[in-house]
């Protein structure tokens, strides 16, 4: 980031746009990037105009990107479907609201609406419903969870670990899990889904988990990437 800021400044540039690519706003993801940007951008003498491109999951393009993903593979040969997100501390999700009250009291997994809007859960929630839509599955044939957790605070629930057993120990033999949390490949979607949970699932009776891609440099996320950032530059 400090070299392609750099570059940028001696542009000398009206305006600069950023763009954290996380489709769903958490702190410790799209704050963190926000803020190390502000921290290079306030040493310069002369600022432009900065405009921040937020949060981006119930976007069409974005959607359409994800399931662009899911055609290499045939839904109707898996007993059910897992959309599992980066898990954070449920104290992250509890601080975005102002009313004193616990993320678990505002309807997050059943609703958007505005006092959820920008918690982290319930966009993920809400990025599950629009997904299996697209998809036409029924809700009894996905699950949401959140996976990559750490230390022993409570985390978001349910954890996609256990969900892995829950369903093998069901008799589920092949199941599918979207990583829509993110739009490139990584530890956590080629190593921990796709190898580790994999292992997790057969351990408990199951056949095979298989991961979907990521959007990655597909051309058509390219694109409809393109097609965000101009619509919010006109």
């Amino acid at each position: 980031m400090d070299m392609v800021l750099s570059k940028m400044r001696l542009k000398n540039y009206d305006e600069l746009y950023i763009l954290p690519l996380y489709p769903q706003y958490a702190s410790a993801s799209s704050g963190s990037t926000i803020e190390k940007a502000f921290k290079i951008i306030n040493k310069w003498w002369t600022i432009p105009e900065v405009n921040i491109i937020g949060q981006f999951y119930s976007r069409p393009e974005f959607i359409a990107s994800v399931i662009n993903r899911s055609k290499e593979f045939n839904l109707k040969d898996y007993d059910h479907i897992m959309f599992s997100y980066h898990g954070i501390p449920e104290r992250h999700v509890d601080k975005v609201y102002l009313d004193g009250k616990p993320c678990a009291d505002h309807s997050c997994e059943s609703e958007i609406n505005n006092e959820n809007a920008n918690c982290y859960k319930a966009t993920c929630y809400a990025t599950t419903r629009l997904l299996a839509k697209a998809l036409e599955i029924n809700d009894d044939f996905h699950s949401t969870c959140f996976q990559s957790r750490l230390g022993r605070d409570p985390w978001l629930m349910p954890y996609t670990d256990h969900t892995i057993e829950r369903l093998a120990k069901e008799g589920k033999k092949k199941v599918l899990v979207f990583s829509p949390a993110f739009v490139s490949d990584c530890l956590e979607t080629t190593i921990e889904i796709g190898e580790e949970y994999d292992e997790l699932f057969k351990e408990h009776g199951g056949e095979k988990l298989q991961l979907v891609p990521s959007l990655n440099d597909y051309d058509d996320w390219a694109e409809n990437l393109t097609k965000i950032i101009k619509d919010y530059t006109k």
